[in-house]
């Protein structure tokens, strides 16, 4: 089974993050739910995307079966999942469909197109109709494992994939509002590139994983310094080989992968890059089984969160959170109908998950379902962080809403390098920070209920 993933946004500095106002009947009803009709697209669906516009509504994009394999895009209008311009728009056949928001709130796809002979093409929605960004097909050859993202830096498109003309190596490109051109050298993987995962750093950095064949098939991530693509610790840095990278920024800088994990039984795990190596978050192999289709994403508040087809679960679709020691489940394991494929993790802005699937108990057809807590999950409760003065040169306080407790408190550098921690249990703290170099920092708070980011400069 091929899968695309995701891409993130994130979210400096943290602010409170409400429920939305759905309907409830009963206790019960605290759980997965589905957003509108189950199976609402007309016929199957493959390579399933979600992605929420800037206004909180969520989006699908998809192989669509009932429109001769072509892309299509649907939406939740509040009522109905309703066509984005034409079902069918591209131009032929797709797959690896990617869907991600332009800064300005345009949706966007990429995906390998059959019509231009399976290179990449980018297409976006002006509101009315379906255009094509730059030139259909602008990659050198055939290209898998499209992945779409924005860099925060230039609002530009970029788009990572497999690239069959270069030896199956991974390449980037981005369109700098004329053109589709090469980021750096134009293939940079070690070796064959599969299932690449684009996601920037808050600062613009591109960042992508891979399951990487010049390593034994083991997880492997670069980022791009502005001149050359550069590995991030060692290549290859799982204990074994691996399927279905999917790769996500922590607001503090961060990178994390989720795999399926041959050292452990193909079940999921997950690992980030502390600044100088990569560890293990939480135990490995922590599903209750095989996962495929793996997704991971941070919450506003900064958690991480992956979903995944839970073959430990017959196949069903699972969310796990890992609460800063464990993964657990969010919910019931295994919460869908029946067998999910092509799972697809985001979260809405007002901080509920959402997850888009191929749902085999209605025919293959895509379905939408969300989170339903009382007085939301677990890791949004209300938590502002309040840094001054910033910039700053010697000291800085840090002052949060209510009573914090006993917290952690981390200040790391924008290559996630955790460079002061303490514990504080007063509202108002005060931290000397002259020992640190001049440039931009992340300050993370977490204790048992919340999670707070806030983001400093030291001049």
């Amino acid at each position: 089974m091929k899968i695309f993933f995701y891409i993130l946004v994130f979210f400096l500095p943290v602010v409170v993050c409400a429920q939305q106002n759905l309907s409830k009947s009963s206790p019960l009803d605290y759980a997965w739910k589905n957003v509108g009709n189950a199976g609402f697209s007309e016929d199957d669906a493959d390579y399933v995307s979600l992605a929420f516009s800037p206004s909180g509504q969520p989006y699908v994009a998809f192989e669509d079966g009932g429109s001769s394999s072509k892309a299509t895009v649907m939406k939740f209008d509040g009522t109905n999942w309703v066509e984005v311009g034409i079902a069918g728009f591209s131009s032929g056949i797709v797959n690896y469909t990617s869907l991600a928001f332009s800064p300005s709130g345009q949706p966007y796809v990429a995906y390998e197109d059959w019509a231009n002979s399976r290179k990449a093409t980018v297409m976006k929605f002006d509101g009315t109709n379906w255009m094509e960004v730059g030139i259909a097909g602008f990659s050198a050859g055939i290209v898998n494992y499209t992945s779409l993202a924005f860099s925060p830096s230039d609002g530009q498109p970029y788009v990572a994939y497999s690239d069959w003309s270069n030896y199956y190596k991974a390449t980037v490109m981005k369109f700098d509002s004329t053109s589709w051109v090469n980021v750096g050298t134009a293939i940079f993987s070690g070796g064959e590139a599969n299932f690449t995962s684009l996601a920037f750093s808050s600062s613009g950095q591109p960042y992508v994983a891979y399951e990487d064949g010049g390593n034994d098939q083991k997880a492997t991530v670069i980022k791009f310094d502005g001149t050359n693509w550069v590995e991030v610790g060692t290549a290859g840095f799982s204990s074994g080989s691996v399927l279905y990278t999917s790769l996500a920024i922590s607001p503090i800088g961060q990178p994390y992968v989720a795999y399926e994990d041959f050292q452990h039984a193909e079940q999921a795990t997950v690992m980030k890059f502390d600044g100088i190596d990569w560890v293990k978050v939480g135990t490995a192999g922590f599903s209750a089984g095989i996962v495929v289709s793996l997704s991971l994403t941070f919450s506003p508040s900064g958690q991480p969160y992956v979903a995944y087809t839970d073959y430990g679960n017959s196949g069903k679709a699972t969310v796990m959170k890992f609460d800063g020691t464990d993964w657990g489940d969010l919910g019931n394991a295994g919460f869908s109908e029946d067998d999910a494929g092509y799972v697809s993790l985001a979260f809405s802005p007002s901080g509920q998950p959402y997850v888009a699937y191929r749902d085999q108990a209605h025919f293959h057809r895509v379905t939408v379902m969300y989170y339903n807590a009382p007085g939301g999950i677990n890791d949004l409760q209300e938590s502002r962080i309040l840094l001054y003065p910033n910039p700053a040169t010697e000291k800085i306080t840090i002052e949060l809403s209510g009573k914090p407790g006993e917290s952690n408190l981390t200040i790391v550098n924008v290559d996630g390098q955790e460079l002061i921690t303490l514990q504080i249990t007063e509202p108002k703290t005060q931290i000397d920070i002259s020992n640190l170099f001049s440039g931009v920092y992340f300050v993370r708070l977490t204790n048992d209920r919340t999670v707070a980011v806030g983001k400093i400069i030291k001049e």
